[in-house]
């Protein structure tokens, strides 16, 4: 019996000094993890600020697939939260302060302990690529938390590997959202026609779009500097087109209201088309599907003897990218003119 007793004072000296010691670890901790995403930096953040999406690329959800996740009305920007409970308890996230498509900052509590920090940074690196950081700290930091980490081998090895998983499917879920795409032939229709100040070059498809973007940037600081409003999307026509090798002559134009009088050396020409029937097909996502959309409108033209006239093909850029980071919502209209 006094053998028994000796056992028991030892072990709960043990425990006495064992709690001591978790006691005395530090009250604070942090941990980060960054991964660059291979998208827009708008389209990341879109993503990360609404708790709708979380669920999706959630690695607590992965390991716990019986998680019950409740999302109140507001789920985006402040104020924007959702809580959730699983085998381990139950716990809450709320977004507290933002800068858009820069920095998010929130609070995650579980059950009644002290609250940790969450912050978000987005940083646009080369390629137009997002470096993502995804940190959590907190210098109140529980009895048992410090428990569980102590036997997880640090809060390294406790928070981290989530972390890193939970970045991994935010990657993957994003990229591929930029991926979506869709071509709608439309039929025959008319297009109304119109004025238009447009300047012609060649390209082929390693510059085609570095020199798009310079032949438009030209345009539009010619309508600056003389006062001139666009009066509608900016469009491309093809002057002559070779869909097998890529080489285009084409001529980047802004639709306005009336004729224009050139009277520099700008190389920018005032130019009309007329009110005409056309064949209309709609690209809706990334630009680089566009040589498959007009693809498919002249197999479309080939398969249904439709004859073109001499008015040369165009596409028109109904939406502007700036206003639309996702490149899966970029609408892309083509025409091709037909007797």
């Amino acid at each position: 019996m006094k053998t028994l007793k000796y056992i028991i004072f030892l072990l709960l000296i043990a425990g006495i000094g064992f709690s001591i010691y978790i006691a005395v670890q530090p009250n604070s901790f942090e941990v980060s993890r960054s991964r660059v995403i291979k998208a827009p930096n708008a389209v990341v953040y879109n993503n990360v600020i609404d708790f709708k999406n979380w669920e999706a690329w959630s690695v607590w959800v992965e390991k716990d697939p019986e998680t019950i996740i409740t999302l109140p009305e507001k789920t985006k920007g402040i104020g924007g939260s959702y809580s959730w409970v699983d085998s381990n308890g139950s716990g809450t996230m709320k977004t507290l302060s933002i800068t858009p498509n820069t920095s998010i900052e929130q609070e995650l509590q579980f059950d009644d302990f002290e609250p940790s920090n969450i912050q978000w940074n987005f940083e646009t690196t080369e390629n137009n690529a997002t470096k993502v950081t995804w940190k959590m700290n907190s210098d109140k930091v529980p009895f048992i938390f410090k428990a569980s980490a102590l036997f997880s081998g640090g809060f390294e090895q406790m928070i981290g590997p989530d972390f890193e998983r939970g970045l991994e499917k935010l990657d993957s879920i994003v990229v591929e959202s930029t991926k979506q795409y869709s071509i709608t032939q439309n039929g025959v229709t008319e297009y109304g026609g119109g004025f238009y100040l447009y300047k012609t070059t060649s390209a082929n498809n390693s510059n085609i779009s570095s020199t798009m973007g310079q032949q438009f940037g030209q345009i539009i600081a010619y309508t600056i500097k003389n006062n001139i409003t666009p009066n509608g999307m900016p469009f491309t026509i093809y002057e002559n087109m070779d869909l097998e090798d890529g080489n285009v002559i084409m001529s980047q134009a802004i639709p306005v209201a009336s004729k224009i009088t050139i009277t520099d050396d700008s190389n920018i020409i005032s130019g009309f088309i007329p009110k005409i029937k056309v064949l209309k097909a709609t690209l809706k996502g990334n630009y680089t599907y566009l040589s498959e959309a007009w693809a498919q409108v002249m197999k479309y033209i080939a398969d249904n003897n439709i004859e073109q006239t001499d008015v040369k093909p165009f596409e028109i850029y109904i939406t502007d990218p700036d206003n639309y980071p996702n490149p899966a919502d970029w609408i892309t209209e083509i025409y091709i003119p037909i007797k």
